[in-house]
């Protein structure tokens, strides 16, 4: 395991676990926070060993959202439009959400704010019977800044969007279930073992052919039907040129389970 300031990083088997380690600020994001898990991000995706990505916190908080200490901080010295921490937020955003790589948030405790919205960006979401979901955005006046507008009505609909960022409504796991803001909900001690159930699956898995997947689901939106279909034209002559797609053809010929590689 490797020590990143605020931030523990693991990698097993494929799966690279990454701990947001601020209990005592319930794992806040401070803009260096935010620049070493965005760095972390880029490490990982470039390294072939990693197959996987889960997301976890340390303690009793999944991530509280944006750190306020450091907010009222830059507010005091009257650079709280410039001080940086929206455009460092929105570049980590943007990094996890296009990442080619399987990614898991294992929710533990509470997710607010920018905490809630960097589960948003993960492929899979799985919730601990702990886990707490709310904006945090509209109790503050303030309208959502680390990309839930535009997550929630896709993942949820608008309407129940609406409810959870006009409202401001603290969210239990089973109404998140219930929502479809996660996909799967188990006790607090199974967390760790789910999460990796799931991670494992996938990293064993054709990973190149689910970056191309999740390429196309996040491009496809902005797409006709008849421009998705040459894209999907294009991705798959992609995997069947892969070394995971003749392994495919290969095992298949010969009855067998394939072993995928990533490539």
């Amino acid at each position: 395991m490797t020590v990143q300031s605020s931030l523990l990083s693991q990698v097993e088997a494929g799966v690279a676990w990454i701990t947001l380690n601020r209990p005592a600020q319930r794992n806040a994001l401070d803009i260096p926070t935010l620049r070493a898990l965005h760095a972390l991000l880029e490490n990982h995706a470039a390294d072939p060993a990693v197959r996987v990505l889960v997301l976890t916190g340390s303690g009793r908080s999944f991530c509280a959202g944006a750190d306020l200490a450091e907010w009222a901080e830059a507010e005091a010295r009257g650079a709280l439009e410039t001080y940086g921490w929206t455009e460092t937020a929105h570049a980590l955003m943007a990094c996890l959400h296009q990442l080619g790589k399987p990614t898991i948030a294992a929710i533990n405790g509470t997710a607010v704010g920018a905490g809630m919205d960097l589960t948003l960006c993960c492929d899979f979401r799985i919730a601990a019977q702990s886990a707490r979901f709310k904006a945090g955005y509209t109790s503050m006046a303030y309208s959502p800044d680390a990309g839930a507008s535009w997550h929630l009505p896709r993942l949820i609909g608008s309407e129940q969007a609406k409810r959870l960022l006009f409202l401001d409504e603290l969210w239990g796991a089973e109404r998140a279930l219930a929502t479809g803001l996660v996909s799967e909900v188990c006790s607090d001690e199974q967390l760790a073992s789910q999460a990796l159930e799931l991670a494992s699956r996938l990293a064993s898995g054709p990973t190149f052919a689910f970056a191309q997947t999740k390429r196309l689901m996040r491009e496809g939106a902005q797409r006709s039907l008849a421009e998705q279909l040459q894209a999907e034209l294009a991705a798959g002559l992609l995997c069947g040129r892969s070394q995971d797609g003749a392994e495919a053809l290969r095992a298949a010929i010969e009855k067998r389970s394939p072993t995928f590689i990533g490539q």
